[in-house]
Parts: structure tokens; sequence; C-alpha cells
């Protein structure tokens, strides 16, 4: 079954640019994954304006081996200095979807 998840991360005032480099890095390197559907970076555009991963996975063993890859983890140690924050990662289920 498909795992949806969605992840907010508010960004340092002045550290948008190096976070978007970052975060590019990692969005391509996790879109050549097996079993990665899509994934997406967003960024809201009114009130904290947070960056918005958008990811669709396989199955559950392609979420751990995203979180288990390289380039997540030299993402996470960047971010950890540019982030205000810990992220809010959002783990969603499909109720009803078009496939």
């Amino acid at each position: 079954m498909a795992i949806k998840i969605v992840a907010f991360v508010g960004v340092k005032p002045g550290a948008e640019d190096a976070f978007i480099a970052a975060a590019k890095t990692c969005v391509a390197a996790s879109r050549a994954e097996p079993g990665v559907l899509y994934y997406d970076l967003w960024r809201e555009q009114q009130g904290e304006q947070r960056f918005v991963f958008n990811e669709l996975y396989a199955d559950q063993a392609a979420v751990d081996a995203h979180m288990a890859s390289d380039h997540f983890k030299a993402f996470g140690m960047a971010a950890r200095d540019l982030a205000t924050g810990r992220p809010a990662i959002i783990p969603c289920d499909a109720i009803d979807v078009v496939a």
C-alpha cells in the first residue's frame, strides 16, 4: 500500500536560499530512488511560509530506504542549522485517491 508523507519545515530568516539549495539536492536524489513515486518541494504562500515536502512511496520499505539514504542524512545535517525547529512530519494513509 502506498504511503504519503507531508513534512513542513520552518526556515530561519536569511537561510532560505541555503535551505532551497540543500533541499533541491535531496529532492533530485530522492526522485531517483526505487519506490519513490513522487517527491516534491513546495512553499506555503501565506502564514509562516514553511517549506512543504510532498512525498509518495510505494510501500514502507521505500520509506525506510529513503530515511537511511546518504543524501537524506546529508540534507538532515544541513537543514538542522537552517531550520527554526524540528519538521512537522505527517504520514498519511490513502482513503480515496486517483491512481
